[in-house]
């Protein structure tokens, strides 16, 4: 399963909007439609936005005249970097785009093009192996039998493939590790978990089980959790990470029963330009997707206020591991990104 492809002169992307009901992909020849993707969470995950924003940026560039070619492409960085907040991978991949068209702007228009599209490329390869990598290294935490919970959605959808808090399941299957169960928060409002994680257990054959975010803690009363893996769109030097909402209190949970809680996070997404996870800045999204987005009827009276934070701050002191495509950093975690050179 994947979620973003290239097709000739033009980006795909699955619809994540429409799943699980429906799989379909819009194609993309325009950056300002693939900003507005990334907005309305057609596209959505952190290393996935970073791919897409990288395509994106290339797209400018590719159907600009040749007279025009660096504006556009400059100003396609800028307006894609406006499309959400919090996910640094946005920024990161924008950064290496421009970058690479930094060290060919002098050669003619056709060369610089076929840079920023190969740079677009390893943009996208590089997560590939950054997810497989992560995998890897959360294999080595599995055993036989073992109940994992995780939150929200950080599978294969949210990158290029394999993903991060669910890469060490896609191991376990390659592997032929057995009897793993898979427990999903259902992610409330945008319903991540439910739509997609689940969506992607199922679909891979995985003993999967859906329960409502207010059941997280019953769940792992019951000991039927043994290990909690989520993904991340930010990591501060000192290990405080932002993740889907609800995290935190997942974390806080797991502390309570002993349940180790492990942050699989891609180097793209450890922002070694912040102290802590007081810097971070959270995205707010519309009241509407708390109200009515997936009811039939509108199911809270008019003109209640909403307080809808995409992200939430997990402190790391509640975090057990940080995984890395270089390995498994534990605290204190900034001693241990310079380790691995990560910051």
């Amino acid at each position: 399963m994947d979620a973003i492809r290239w097709q000739g002169n033009s980006l795909a992307l699955l619809d994540q909007t429409r799943l699980p009901v429906e799989e379909v992909w819009n194609t993309y020849t325009d950056y300002r439609k693939v900003a507005d993707a990334i907005r309305r969470l057609v596209v959505r995950g952190a290393p996935a936005i970073g791919v897409a924003a990288a395509f994106g940026a290339y797209l400018a560039a590719h159907y600009a005249p040749d007279a025009e070619l660096e504006g556009r492409f400059l100003a396609a960085c800028d307006y894609l970097a406006t499309s959400r907040p919090t996910a640094v991978n946005l920024f990161w991949a924008l950064d290496r785009m421009r970058a690479a068209y930094g060290r060919v702007k002098a050669l003619p228009p056709a060369d610089i093009r076929a840079a920023l599209r190969a740079e677009a490329q390893a943009v996208m390869d590089e997560d590939i192996e950054i997810s497989r990598s992560i995998g890897k290294y959360g294999l080595e935490l599995l055993r036989p039998g073992m109940g994992i919970l995780t939150h929200c959605n950080a599978g294969t959808l949210a990158t290029a493939k394999y993903g991060t808090a669910l890469a060490p399941v896609y191991a376990a299957l390659d592997h032929g590790l057995s009897g793993l169960r898979v427990y999903c928060d259902e992610t409330r409002p945008l319903l991540q978990g439910a739509r997609l994680s689940a969506f992607e257990m199922v679909s891979a054959g995985v003993d999967t089980t859906l329960l409502c975010d207010n059941m997280a803690s019953s769940l792992m009363k019951s000991g039927k959790v043994d290990i909690i893996f989520v993904g991340c769109d930010r990591v501060a030097r000192n290990g405080d990470a932002a993740n889907k909402i609800g995290t935190s209190g997942v974390a806080i949970l797991a502390a309570h029963y002993g349940i180790p809680f492990y942050v699989c996070a891609p180097s793209s997404t450890i922002d070694g330009a912040i102290a802590s996870g007081e810097d971070i800045p959270i995205e707010f999204r519309p009241p509407e997707e708390v109200t009515e987005l997936w009811y039939e009827k509108r199911m809270a009276p008019e003109g209640v206020g909403v307080y809808n934070p995409a992200f939430d701050v997990t402190d790391a002191g509640l975090i057990t591991g940080i995984i890395t495509e270089r390995g498994i950093v534990r605290a204190p975690y900034e001693e241990g990104f310079r380790a691995l050179g990560l910051v």
